[in-house]
Formats: structure tokens, sequence, C-alpha cells
């Protein structure tokens, strides 16, 4: 995994600035974990499964690039900042993609994601998903439960939702803040 901090102002997936390098233990600070899956036998990966288990994520469901014709038009629903309510998780089966994340001085971390990289966001973290230059993406999303995948785009409204407030807590102020 390798993650960089970025301008905000950064709208293209294919726009990276790769002025600063992000550890895995910065990541784990803000609650982002990630694991190297074996994607091309996930249905009996052995890490995969004992992950599913002990976070009781009992639906997946898979999204693939190739099936949305109107991918490039639904970018700008992608670039929105939103939180949701529950863990956001995707393994990603063959592609590439972003995902940006806010840290705790509110800057964005750019995640750059290919096959085999299973990543969780908490729920309540302000986060948006894009697609790199290759246009292409097929991920896994899995979910506990029958699947609720509301997004909360950024207000004054979303900063004071319970998720939020609990990834607040939890991540960003006392002893886990740097």
């Amino acid at each position: 995994l390798f993650a960089i901090q970025v301008d905000g102002m950064a709208t293209k997936a294919y726009l990276i600035d790769s002025r600063q390098p992000i550890s895995q233990e910065t990541l784990d600070s803000l609650g982002v974990l990630h694991w190297k899956i074996d994607s091309d036998n996930h249905e009996t990966d052995p890490l995969l499964n004992t992950i599913c288990k002990e976070r009781g994520y009992t639906y997946r469901d898979f999204v693939n690039s190739v099936s949305m014709p109107d991918l490039k038009d639904k970018l700008p629903i992608f670039l929105k900042e939103h939180l949701h309510d529950d863990e956001e998780i995707r393994l990603f089966l063959d592609g590439s993609g972003y995902f940006d994340v806010r840290d705790k001085n509110d800057q964005w971390i750019r995640i750059e994601l290919a096959k085999g990289d299973l990543i969780i966001l908490p729920a309540g973290i302000y986060h948006r998903f894009l697609p790199d230059d290759k246009m292409f993406f097929h991920v896994m999303r899995l979910f506990v439960g029958e699947p609720v995948w509301t997004p909360y785009n950024r207000s004054d409204e979303t900063d004071h939702r319970p998720a939020r407030n609990s990834y607040t807590n939890t991540f960003l102020e006392g002893d886990n803040k740097c």
C-alpha cells in the first residue's frame, strides 16, 4: 500500500501530488485498515474469511466499472466528499483506483489501491473514491447484514451524525490525535 498526502484541489485521479509519503501507521491512527488478499482465489482465501468472520461481514456484492457505461459522467458524484454510518469495505479483484481520506488536520491523503488490496474505512470518516486514469476497477463490497450504503455529503449536519461523532471521539481526539 502506498499513500501520499495530496492537495485538496486535485479533482482527477491522475493528478497525484507526490509531495509527502504517508505511513501505514498514520493510516492506522485514522482507523483505515489494509490487507493484501489473493483476489484470484478470494472465495477460499483464509485471511479474507477470517476478516469477514471477525468483523461480521455476511453480505457481499460486486461492482465492475466495465458495467458502468456512464462512469465518466458519474465522476462528479464520486468526487463529493462524504461519510457513511457503516464501514466501507472494498476488495480490489482487478483494476485500480484511489480512496482519499481526511487526516487529523483535515488534509487529503490519497491511498492508491490495486488488485489484491482490501481496505476498510471506518464509519464516520470523510472520504471519496475515484478511479485512476485507466477507469477500470472490479471490486467486492462487503457488508454486515443487508447492504446499507448511504453517502452523507459533508456539511454542518453530517459533522453531527452519530457515526461522525463516534469517529471523531475514537480517532481524532485524545491520545490518538497527532
